[in-house]
C-alpha cells in the first residue's frame, strides 16, 4: 500500500481532532451533573420546575468561571457549552416546531380588511381547498377568485388591494396576475419579517444552539429548541404575535345587569340539557321513614337546570367600593363554553347600546384558588379571569402596540417584576389624552387578547411611560413580554401545525437506553470479529473502534445534532463496516486456499479486482438511499441520513486503510493470519448448494408471503402514525398499571368518540391518539385539548395537579412525558414526500446498477428484490400492528427503516452480482453453474454480514429506548427477507431475463441470417 506515512498522520490528525472535540461534551456533562447535585440538594418534593430553577441557577453562576484548564488555554462553561456535541429533542428534550405564518392574513392585511364578498368567498374557498391540495395558499386564493369573479372585478379594484397603503405597487390598470405577483412580493416579505421576528425572540429565550430556518416558500418556518424545559414559555414565545393595545373597559358594575339577562337566555338554550341526579338509600332507616310516610323516598329526582352561571362567575358590586375591572371568572376547562355563550347571536342581542361592542377577554394567566374553611373538603379548580373591553365597530384600538420604541423588564417598589415601556412621540401624545380621560376609570393593556393588566387610572400620564404589572407575574414572564414587544410584532399570527415535545425525563432514559444497547452491539459485534477471524478480527476491531471515533468526533466538530435514529444509523454503519472488512478478509482466504503467499493474498483481498470493486458499489447504492432520505426527510429522520451517509464514508476510510496498516504491519512482521480460529476454520468451506434449481419453490414462497401481505393491507389496512394521518399523540406516564380500554372509554367523555390507547414500553405508560379538534385553528385549542385530556385521565392521575400534568420539566410521577401534534395539511405533505422518497430511491438505485453492469437484467433482478422486501415488510407490520406491544405505526420513521431495507437489500445483492460478473467476464452466455458457484462463494460474507448486523440491530431493539422500538423491528424484518432476497428472488430473477434476453437475442440473429441469405439468393 503507498502514502502509508499519510494515511497514518491524517489518521492521528483526525482521531487527535475528535477526542478534542469530545473532550467538551465530556466536561459540559460533568458541570451540569453538578447542577443536578445541587438543584436536588436544595429541592426536597422533587418539584420540575423548582428543579430547573436551581440548576438553571447553578450554571449562571459559573457560566463565566474557569471549569477547564489546559496549561495552554482555559475554558469556562459558557465556551465548552458552546462546543459539546448537539443532541436531538429526543435525547435532550425540547420542542420542535413547524410554524404557518397565515398567508390568509397577510392578503386580509394587505386589502385593509376587505368586506368585497367576492375577495372573502375566494379566502374561504381557498381555506377549504387547501385541505385537499399542495398548492400554495396564494395560488390557491387567485385560482377561486379567477373563478368567483369572472372578470367583473379585479384585484387592482380600490375596495381589494387598489387601497391607498399599496398605491405605490398596485394601481387599477394592472391585471389579476401582476397584481398576483405584486402580492407574491409582499408576502415573502412579511414572512421573512416573521423569520427576524421569530429568530430575535428565539435568540434570547435561554436555549443552547436553537435552530430555525424557512421551509421553502411556504411561509413555514421551523424551529428547533432542544433542551427546553418550560415547555408553556416556548408555545407563548413562537405563536404569540406581540399585538399590544391599550383599551378602556367596562367595570363589573356596568356589565352585571346583562349577565343576569344572558343567564337567563342561556337557560332558556340549555332547557333540554337538563342534569338530572338520583339518589338511592337502601338502609333500614330509609325504609323505616318510607313505611311512616306511606310512599318510597329511594327514588327522589333533583333536577338542576344549567344556565350560563353553571360555568361562569359574575364579579357582582353590590357597593361603589366592589366596582372593579374584573367582571367575573370561569374554571379554566369552561373558558371555551363560556365563549361560545357570550359569542351566541341571541345572547349578544340583550347587549344595551352602551355596550353593544363589547368584547369579553380573558386574563393572561389562571390561578388556583386557596384553600380555606369554605371550601376544604371541595376540589379546587384552576380559574381565569374575564374583561369587559369597550371596543368599536372596526373592532380598532386607540392605541397600538406601534407606538412603543422600547420595552424591559424592572421591579416595582415592591419588588415585584414589570414590564416598562417607553413609547415614541406620537404614542406619549395619545397615551396622556386617552389617560386624562379616564382619570378615576379602568384601562386595560392587552396583548395578544389577553389582559395582561387593567388599573384604575389615578391622573394623566404625560411623560410617555408606563407598565405592565401583574399581581403573579414573574420575572422570567416580565422578560418574556418585553423579548416579544422589542422584537417587533409578526406581520401575521404563526400557527404550529406540527410540533413535537419530548420531556426531560423521556430525553434521559433515551439516553440511557441508547448507551446500554450501544455498548452492547459494539461488544457482541467485536466478539464475533475475533471469535470468527482470531487476530485478523482484532485488527478489523481497532478499525471499528477508530470508526466510531471519527464518526463522534466529526458530529462533535461540525455542530451537527444526534438524535436517536442517528444512533441507530451509527449503529448500522457499524454492521456496513464490519461488512466491508469481512468481504475483503474472505477475498483473501479464497485467495490463501489457491495456494498464493499471505502477502499476495492480502494485495489481492484489497485490490479493486479483489473486494473493493463490491464494496465501492455496495455502499455507493446504500449512500444514494442516504441522499434520498436526506433530501425528503424531516428532523430526526434527516439526523439518520446524515449520520448513515457520514458512517459510510469513515467506514470506508478505516476499512480499507487502517485495517490495511494493521495487517501489512503484521504480514511484514512474519506473523502467520490464518483469517480463522479453531472454531470458524472449517465454516462454509465446500459448499455447494444448487440454489436456482430452487427458484420456483423460492418464488412460490414469496409469492404467498407477498399475497397474505397484500391481503391483509388491503383489508386490515396500515396503522398510520400521526405523522401521516393529522392528530395529537400523547405519551402519558402513570404511577400504576394502566389497562388502555379503560383509558379509552374514560376518555370517551371528554373527546366525543374513544381515541386511540396503547400501552407505550412498560405497563404503567399509555400512548394516547386522537384527531379531537385537530381541524380547528388557534392557539388556544392546544390547551384546550390538553385540559380535556387532564379532566378524562383524572381518576387515575391521584393528587397531580394540571400545571405538573402539562408537559415539560422533570416528572417524578404522572404526567404527560412527550407530545405531537400534526395537522392534516402538513401530514399530506408529508406523506406525500415520503412516497417521492421511496420512489427517488429506487429510481436512483435502477440507474446506477444499470450504469455499472451495463445490463438490464441486473437492474431488474436488484429491483424486483426491493419491491419484494418492501411488501413483504408491509405485509408484517399489517399482519402484527394489532398484536405487538410496541408500536408499528407507518410514518416517517418507517419510510426510513424501509430505505435502509432498500439500501442493506441492495448492498447484498450488489456483492453477488459482483461475484457473478466477476464469474462471468468474458463468456457469451450465464449458466447456472457459474451462477450458483458465484452464490456459494460469497454465502459466507452474506450470512456472516447478516448475522453481525442482526446481533447489532436486536441489542437496540431490546435495550434501546421505547420510541424506536418500531423501527428497529421494521430493520429486523428488513435484514432477514433482505438476506433471502437476494439469494433467492434478486439472483434468479436476474438469471431468468438474462436468459430470455439471450433467447431472445438467438432468435433475432437467427431471423437476420436467414433474412440475409434470402437477399443474398435473390441477387443472385
Amino acid at each position: 500500500m503507498q502514502n502509508k506515512g499519510l494515511i497514518k498522520l491524517f489518521a492521528i490528525l483526525f482521531g487527535l481532532v475528535s477526542i478534542y472535540q469530545l473532550s467538551f461534551t465530556f466536561f459540559a456533562n460533568k458541570v451540569e451533573d453538578s447542577a443536578k447535585e445541587y438543584a436536588r440538594a436544595n429541592v426536597t418534593d422533587n418539584n420540575g420546575r423548582a428543579l430547573a430553577e436551581y440548576e438553571r441557577k447553578y450554571l449562571d453562576s459559573v457560566a463565566n468561571k474557569e471549569v477547564i484548564d489546559l496549561g495552554f488555554t482555559e475554558y469556562s462553561y459558557n465556551d465548552i457549552k458552546n462546543k459539546e456535541m448537539n443532541l436531538g429533542l429526543d435525547l435532550k428534550g425540547g420542542i420542535n416546531a413547524i410554524l404557518q405564518v397565515s398567508v390568509k392574513d397577510i392578503l386580509i392585511g394587505l386589502s385593509n380588511d376587505s368586506q368585497n364578498a367576492t375577495f372573502k368567498q375566494a379566502l374561504t374557498n381557498a381555506d377549504e381547498a387547501q385541505k385537499d391540495s399542495q398548492e400554495n395558499y396564494l395560488d390557491l386564493f387567485y385560482s377561486e377568485f379567477e373563478k368567483l369573479s369572472k372578470g367583473s372585478v379585479k384585484l387592482s379594484d380600490p375596495s381589494i388591494f387598489g387601497t391607498k397603503a399599496l398605491r405605490d405597487k398596485i394601481d387599477f390598470n394592472k391585471t389579476n396576475e401582476q397584481v398576483k405577483s405584486t402580492l407574491q412580493e409582499e408576502i415573502n416579505t412579511s414572512i421573512n419579517t416573521a423569520f427576524e421576528v421569530l429568530r430575535s425572540r428565539i435568540d434570547k429565550f435561554g436555549v443552547v444552539q436553537p435552530n430555525i430556518q424557512r421551509i421553502g416558500t411556504s411561509g413555514r418556518i421551523q424551529v428547533e429548541l432542544p433542551g427546553a424545559k418550560d415547555i408553556e414559555r416556548a408555545k407563548k414565545l413562537l405563536q404569540s404575535t406581540a399585538e399590544l393595545q391599550f383599551w378602556e373597559v367596562h367595570t363589573n358594575a356596568d356589565v352585571q345587569n346583562f349577565f343576569f339577562a344572558a343567564n337567563a337566555k342561556v337557560a332558556e338554550l340549555l332547557k333540554d340539557d337538563t342534569a338530572t341526579e338520583k339518589s338511592t338509600d337502601s338502609t333500614k332507616t330509609g325504609s323505616d321513614i318510607d313505611d311512616l310516610l306511606g310512599e318510597s323516598a329511594d327514588s327522589t329526582k333533583v333536577e338542576t337546570q344549567k344556565n350560563l352561571f353553571t360555568y361562569l362567575f359574575p364579579n357582582i358590586a353590590q357597593s361603589p367600593q366592589q366596582v372593579t375591572s374584573l367582571v367575573a371568572q370561569a374554571r379554566v376547562q369552561d373558558t371555551a363554553k363560556v365563549n361560545s355563550f357570550l359569542r351566541n347571536k341571541e345572547v349578544r342581542a340583550l347587549l344595551p347600546n352602551n355596550l353593544k361592542y363589547t368584547k369579553f377577554l380573558w386574563d393572561y394567566k389562571s390561578f388556583t384558588p386557596q384553600r380555606n374553611a369554605q371550601n376544604q373538603d371541595a376540589e379546587l379548580f384552576d380559574m381565569i379571569g374575564l374583561y369587559a373591553i369597550k371596543s368599536n365597530r372596526k373592532d380598532q384600538a386607540p392605541i397600538e402596540g406601534d407606538v412603543i420604541a422600547d420595552a424591559k423588564q424592572e421591579y416595582d417598589q415592591l419588588s415585584k417584576p414589570v414590564v416598562s415601556m417607553m413609547m415614541n412621540g406620537s404614542g406619549t401624545k395619545q397615551w396622556a389624552k386617552m389617560t386624562s380621560e379616564n382619570v378615576g376609570k379602568y384601562v386595560a393593556v392587552v396583548l395578544d387578547d389577553y389582559v395582561y393588566t387593567a388599573p384604575v387610572v389615578n391622573g394623566a400620564i404625560t411623560g410617555g411611560n408606563t407598565q405592565i404589572s401583574g399581581g403573579t407575574m414573574s420575572v422570567t414572564e416580565a422578560q418574556d413580554i418585553a423579548t416579544v414587544l422589542k422584537a417587533g410584532k409578526l406581520p401575521a399570527p404563526a400557527r404550529a401545525i406540527q410540533m413535537e415535545v419530548v420531556g426531560p425525563s423521556l430525553g434521559k432514559e433515551s439516553i440511557d437506553a441508547s448507551m446500554w444497547s450501544f455498548g452492547l452491539a459494539i461488544v457482541l459485534v467485536l466478539l464475533w470479529m475475533f471469535l470468527y477471524y482470531g487476530k485478523a478480527g482484532l485488527y478489523a476491531n481497532i478499525a471499528l473502534v477508530v470508526n466510531i471515533l471519527f464518526i463522534y468526533g466529526w458530529l462533535a466538530s461540525f455542530g451537527a445534532v444526534l438524535t436517536l435514529p442517528g444512533i441507530a444509523g451509527i449503529i448500522l454503519t457499524i454492521g456496513m463496516s464490519v461488512d466491508a472488512n469481512v468481504i475483503i478478509f474472505e477475498r483473501i482466504k479464497e485467495a490463501l486456499h489457491r495456494g498464493k503467499n499471505l502477502a499476495e493474498s492480502v494485495d489481492e483481498g484489497f485490490s479493486f479486482k479483489g473486494a473493493l470493486s463490491a464494496i465501492i458499489d455496495a455502499n455507493i447504492t446504500t449512500f444514494l438511499t442516504g441522499v434520498i432520505l436526506y433530501v425528503f426527510g424531516t428532523g430526526p429522520i434527516k439526523g439518520f441520513a446524515y449520520t448513515l451517509m457520514l458512517g459510510i464514508g469513515t467506514s470506508l476510510f478505516t476499512a480499507i486503510f487502517i485495517t490495511r496498516l494493521f495487517i501489512d504491519g503484521a504480514v511484514n512482521k512474519g506473523t502467520n493470519l490464518t483469517f480463522n480460529t479453531n472454531i470458524s476454520k472449517n465454516w462454509f468451506q465446500n459448499i455447494n448448494i444448487e440454489f436456482l434449481q430452487k427458484r420456483k419453490v423460492a418464488y412460490i414462497i414469496s409469492g404467498f408471503f407477498i399475497a397474505v401481505g397484500l391481503v391483509s393491507i388491503l383489508t386490515v389496512g396500515l396503522k398510520q402514525g400521526v405523522d401521516f394521518k393529522g392528530g395529537r399523540s400523547y405519551v402519558v406516564r402513570f404511577d400504576k398499571a394502566m389497562k388502555g380500554n379503560e383509558v379509552a372509554e374514560s376518555l370517551k367523555g371528554v373527546f366525543g368518540t374513544a381515541p386511540e390507547v396503547k400501552t407505550y414500553g412498560s405497563d404503567q405508560q399509555l400512548k394516547i391518539t386522537t384527531a379531537y379538534k385537530i381541524d380547528e385553528e388557534g392557539t388556544e385549542v392546544d390547551d384546550q385539548v390538553q385540559n380535556a385530556l387532564y379532566q378524562g385521565l383524572k381518576p387515575y392521575l391521584g393528587d397531580t395537579t394540571y400545571e405538573n400534568f402539562k408537559p415539560g420539566f422533570e416528572k417524578a410521577g404522572s404526567g404527560i412525558m412527550s407530545y405531537m401534534k400534526v395537522e392534516p395539511t402538513i401530514a399530506d405533505d408529508i406523506k406525500q414526500a415520503a412516497l417521492w422518497a421511496v420512489l427517488g430511491s429506487l429510481i436512483v438505485v435502477f440507474l446506477y446498477i444499470l450504469l455499472r453492469f451495463r445490463k438490464m437484467a441486473y437492474s431488474i433482478g436488484a429491483v424486483v428484490a426491493v419491491f419484494h422486501d418492501v411488501l413483504v415488510v408491509l405485509g408484517v407490520f399489517s399482519l402484527l400492528y394489532k398484536f405487538m406491544p410496541f408500536d408499528m405505526e407507518i410514518g416517517q420513521s418507517f419510510i426510513a427503516a424501509i430505505l435502509t431495507v432498500v439500501g442493506y437489500s441492495l448492498n447484498d445483492t450488489v456483492v453477488i452480482f459482483d461475484r457473478i460478473r466477476e464469474f462471468t467476464e468474458g463468456k457469451n452466455t450465464i449458466t447456472t453453474n457459474l451462477v450458483n458457484k458465484a452464490l456459494n462463494s460469497t454465502l459466507g460474507r452474506t450470512i456472516n454480514t447478516s448475522l453481525t448486523t442482526l446481533l447489532v440491530m436486536l441489542a437496540i431493539f431490546f435495550f434501546g429506548g421505547d420510541s424506536i422500538k418500531g423501527f428497529m423491528f421494521a430493520l429486523i424484518i428488513g435484514v432477514i427477507v433482505g438476506t433471502y432476497s437476494s439469494l433467492f428472488v434478486a439472483t434468479p430473477i436476474m438469471f431468468d431475463v438474462s436468459k430470455k434476453q439471450e433467447k431472445n437475442n438467438i432468435d433475432t440473429n437467427k431471423h437476420k441470417t436467414v433474412l440475409n441469405k434470402l437477399q443474398n439468393g435473390f441477387f443472385i
